[in-house]
């Protein structure tokens, strides 16, 4: 490996660690989102409810859980809250079962799957953006609903805290009672100060493709700058892979080697 691309500084500290990668080799490029896609539209919203929105895939990973445990406490709370929920997957079944349990027809909507080209009609309805995951390397989601002109609340784990400003998220611990307080907050004091056009200029300013392009290709040229390792230096590092991993690396590190060598004798170029 000449180089490896993490999106956040705790994606890389995890990868160095995990993959006993050398630190001078593994870089941070964060990922962007395009702003010309997800512009507010505050009159989207209901001027007498407050919406909060949640679009993500309903599995285990993504807090689910954390999600039922949020939604009653809230909607007891705050009588004119509403929650719109976009998305599919396994765990769906269980926020259904809460809303019947809980008798929260009326508070919260189903989307179902939601394709991207239809994520920001969706999230400019809302006010606040919701987001429970139990792990995270970088969240594009909370950047596409700050540019949309949301207000974020998310689960304070990987690299998330790394993607915006305190003064546009407030994060939360991966426990119920930490998002219902952090949640509460967002409602009672912070989406009153938000200016949806002022947070979508700030994402604009802080995140482009362009700039994720130029990073990435100043990574390849100094890839294709360095000297070629030799075949045992390949072997060196197959071998750090650990125990017999890393001689299994090896031997097929040889096998392929040596089928290289023989179809080039075969066929020369």
């Amino acid at each position: 490996v000449g180089s490896v691309i993490c999106v956040s500084h705790t994606c890389r500290d995890n990868f160095i660690l995990r993959a006993k990668m050398l630190p001078s080799i593994v870089h941070v490029i964060p990922n962007a989102v395009d702003p010309n896609k997800f512009t507010p539209d505050p009159s989207k919203r209901d001027k007498n409810r407050v919406t909060v929105v949640v679009i993500s895939r309903l599995v285990y990973r993504k807090g689910v859980d954390l999600l039922v445990g949020t939604i009653p406490p809230i909607c007891k709370a705050f009588p004119h809250v509403d929650f719109l929920i976009g998305g599919d997957g396994n765990k769906k079944l269980s926020l259904e079962e809460m809303v019947e349990r809980e008798r929260l027809q009326d508070r919260v909507k189903f989307l179902g799957f939601v394709p991207h080209r239809s994520v920001r009609d969706v999230l400019v309805r809302g006010h606040v953006f919701l987001n429970c995951s139990l792990t995270e390397s970088f969240c594009i989601a909370i950047l596409e609903a700050a540019s949309a002109g949301l207000f974020v609340v998310s689960t304070n784990v990987g690299g998330v805290p790394e993607v915006l400003p305190h003064d546009m998220i407030h994060l939360a611990d991966p426990d119920v009672d930490s998002l219902v307080k952090g949640l509460s907050k967002a409602i009672s004091e912070n989406i009153e100060n938000v200016d949806p056009f002022e947070f979508h200029q700030r994402v604009r300013g802080m995140y482009s493709w362009e700039r994720v392009a130029k990073e990435t290709t100043l990574v390849y040229d100094e890839i294709l700058e360095k000297p070629r390792l030799t075949f045992l230096q390949r072997l060196a590092r197959y071998k750090t892979v650990g125990g017999i991993s890393g001689y299994v690396v090896c031997i097929l590190g040889i096998t392929v080697h040596f089928v290289i060598s023989l179809v080039q004798w075969w066929q020369p170029r």
